[in-house]
C-alpha cells in the first residue's frame, strides 16, 4: 500500500484516538525509520522511549526470535524460565524484592497502588488508602491511573474517577507535608516528569520524601515507566538519589518494542500481593520477557550508561545553541527542549524534513535509542536546526 492508502484504511477502520503525524512507518533499522514511500527518517522519539536500542536491533530480534520459535506463550498457571530469569535480573539490579509482570505502564502502576493500597489495608484498616501524586505527573490512561494522574485536562468526560488521590506540588516539600495525613498510605513521583513537562525532581527532595515515607510507613512509589532502564543514565531514575523506594514500576523501554509492564516491591511488600489479588493474561510472556533480557544484558552496565550521559549533555549543548531554543532539560538522554515558536508546528515541520521528534506540553522532547552514534546525533540537530531557523 502507499501513504494514501494506509492512511484511508485506518481513518476507515480505527478509534481517533491519537492526533497522528502525517507518516507511515513501514519499517526500520537503528535510529533510522522508512515510510511506505521509502523516505528515510531519523527517529529521535524511540516509539515514546520505547525502542531504548532502536529499531530490530539484531541481538534483540534474535533472542525474540529464538524464544518464538520454543514458545510464544504460557499461562500464568504454570512456571516461565525466560520470566524467572529477567525477575532475578530486576531484582538484583534493584534491590528489590519481588516482581509483578504485566503489559505496560498503566498496568505496572495499577499494580503499585493495589500494592500500598493492600499493605495498608492488611496493617492498619480500610481507612488508610489515600496516594499523593504530583501535579503535571502522568501515570496511564486507566480510570485509576487517570485519577493518579495530577493535570486537570484528564479528569474529564469518564466519571466517576477512583477517589483517593491528593497532587502536590512537584519539587515543593512543604506542599508535600500539607497533603499528607493519617490517611495516606503511599506518595507516588516520577524523577522526572516526561508528559508533564520533563521536569526533573531534585535529589534533595527525593531524598527528603525518602525519609518523611520512612517515619510515617507511607509508602514511597516511583513511577519509572519513561525514565527507566538508563533513559536518564542510571538504569532507573532514583539512582541518581542515592535511595531506595518501596515500589518501582517500569515499562516502555524494558521491552525494546515488545509491550511490558513490572511492578517492583521491597522486601517488606513481597507477600502483600496473594493468589488472585492480581493477575493479567499475558504478563510475563515468554517472547517479551526474552527481548527484556536482552534488553537488561546490553544496558545494565556502567560503561554503557556512562555514554548515556555523555551523549545526552552533548545533545544538550549542541541544541542550546539553536536559534528560537530558550532552554535545554536533559538527564541522560531524556530531553525537553522550551522554544519560542509552537512545539506542535515544529514537530510536524521536522517530520516533513526527515526528523521524527515528539512534544511535552509547550516543549519538544527527544528520548532517542540510548545507542544512537554521534554522527546520528549531528544529523537529527542539523535537521532541528534547519527547521528552527526557517520557522522562528
Amino acid at each position: 500500500m502507499d501513504s494514501e492508502q494506509i492512511k484511508k484504511l485506518d481513518k476507515e477502520n480505527i478509534m481517533p484516538t491519537y492526533g497522528r503525524y502525517d507518516v507511515c512507518i513501514t519499517r526500520g533499522k537503528g535510529v533510522y525509520a522508512y515510510d511506505s514511500e521509502g523516505k528515510e527518517y531519523i527517529d529521535v522519539s524511540s516509539g515514546i522511549g520505547v525502542n531504548s536500542l532502536g529499531y530490530c536491533n539484531e541481538g534483540w530480534v534474535k533472542a525474540v526470535t529464538e524464544q518464538a520459535g520454543k514458545i510464544q506463550h504460557i499461562s500464568n498457571y504454570y512456571y516461565s524460565e525466560v520470566a524467572g530469569i529477567l525477575a532475578e535480573k530486576l531484582t538484583k539490579a534493584t534491590g528489590l524484592s519481588k516482581v509483578f509482570f504485566g503489559n505496560s505502564g498503566a498496568e505496572a502502576n495499577e499494580c503499585a497502588i493495589k500494592a500500598a493500597r493492600k499493605y495498608s489495608f492488611d496493617k492498619y484498616g480500610e481507612n488508610r488508602n489515600e496516594i499523593i501524586t504530583l501535579k503535571n505527573s502522568f501515570h496511564g490512561r486507566t480510570i485509576a491511573t487517570l485519577s493518579a494522574t495530577g493535570q486537570e485536562v484528564f479528569h474529564n468526560y469518564f466519571f466517576p474517577f477512583v477517589g483517593g488521590f491528593k497532587y502536590a506540588e512537584a519539587n515543593d516539600i512543604e506542599s508535600l507535608k500539607e497533603m499528607i495525613s493519617d490517611k495516606t498510605c503511599g506518595i507516588m513521583v516520577e524523577t522526572v516528569q516526561g508528559e508533564g513537562g520533563v521536569n526533573i525532581l531534585d535529589s534533595h527532595y527525593l531524598q527528603t520524601l525518602r525519609k518523611i515515607c520512612t517515619e510515617k510507613d507511607i509508602l514511597m512509589i516511583v513511577d519509572e515507566v519513561q525514565t527507566g532502564v538508563c533513559r536518564t543514565g542510571k538504569l532507573y531514575g532514583y539512582m541518581h538519589s542515592g535511595i531506595k523506594p518501596d515500589i518501582v514500576t517500569s515499562a516502555k523501554g524494558l521491552g525494546g518494542g515488545l509491550p511490558i509492564g513490572v511492578c517492583m516491591v521491597c522486601d517488606k511488600l513481597k507477600d502483600v500481593m496473594g493468589p488472585s489479588t492480581h493477575g493479567t493474561t499475558f504478563g510475563s510472556n515468554p517472547v517479551v520477557c526474552a527481548g527484556a533480557n536482552y534488553v537488561m544484558d546490553t544496558v545494565n552496565n556502567e560503561a554503557f550508561m556512562g555514554e548515556v550521559n555523555k551523549k545526552g549533555a552533548y545533545i544538550k549543548e549542541k541544541v542550546s545553541e539553536i536559534k528560537g531554543v530558550n532552554s535545554v532539560r536533559q538527564q541522560g538522554l531524556m530531553i525537553g527542549i522550551e522554544i519560542q515558536g509552537n512545539a506542535g508546528d515544529i514537530a510536524k515541520k521536522c517530520a516533513e524534513n526527515g526528523l521524527l521528534i515528539i512534544t511535552a506540553k509547550t516543549l519538544l522532547r527527544m528520548l532517542p535509542p540510548l545507542n544512537i552514534t554521534y554522527e546520528e546525533i549531528d544529523k537529527a540537530i542539523s535537521i532541528l536546526t534547519k527547521v528552527m531557523e526557517e520557522n522562528i
